[in-house]
């Protein structure tokens, strides 16, 4: 019995070999089952492009509230062109990240049911968690973290302290015949001062 040999552009994929006895002797047969090479699964090409999409989602959701972090920065020199570009992101942050969470949501759910593999499954819900810090992230005013404003001010004679110099820049006010001063270098941490000055409610800032 002749066998077809593969081609080269053929791939062995499967071997069977059966036996069978009959009266002392016994014969084989082999089944050769051959496909093209390259060719694959058909319902493993949709899923890789569910996840290349998922991860590219992923990312561009980070990028929507990491480059206005970046980009926004109180003490370093920034220009007016990266402020705009930043404060414009912040603005439209909340939204975008509602949207890619939602498309993220959706192709997670494509990934699981297209998947076998439990540790694939794992991994796309995972990669989940970025995407809802970063919607929560969007709606958050991260610089109320870094700069605490001053409730409690205390006061006293420039002269008595050593925190401030002759040259430094002030934001005065004056009422009912009460002077106050707040050095704009203190303000540039706190940026507001919760005050009362001669009973009228104050709040500077800088």
């Amino acid at each position: 019995m002749s066998h077809k040999q593969p081609t080269s552009s053929e791939e062995k994929i499967d071997e069977v070999v059966t036996a069978q006895a009959d009266d002392d002797s016994a014969w084989e047969t082999s089944i050769r089952v051959s496909r093209p090479l390259g060719s694959t699964n058909n319902s493993e090409n949709p899923n890789m492009k569910r996840w290349l999409l998922f991860i590219l989602v992923v990312l561009l959701t980070l990028a929507f509230v990491v480059v206005p972090v970046f980009l926004i920065q109180p003490f370093r020199p920034q220009t007016a062109r990266s402020l705009e570009v930043g404060y414009e992101l912040r603005r439209w942050s909340p939204w975008l990240t509602i949207a890619t969470a939602a498309l993220s949501l959706a192709l997670v759910v494509l990934i699981w049911r297209g998947s076998r593999r439990w540790w694939a499954k794992a991994l796309a819900v995972v990669l989940l968690v970025p995407v809802g810090a970063s919607a929560w992230f969007a709606r958050q005013n991260h610089f109320e973290w870094m700069f605490k404003p001053l409730s409690n001010a205390a006061y006293a004679p420039a002269g008595e302290v050593d925190f401030v110099n002759d040259d430094d820049m002030v934001l005065a006010v004056e009422r009912g015949g009460e002077r106050v001063a707040y050095p704009v270098r203190l303000m540039a941490y706190h940026h507001l001062v919760a005050d009362d000055v001669a009973g009228t409610p104050l709040l500077p800032t800088y």
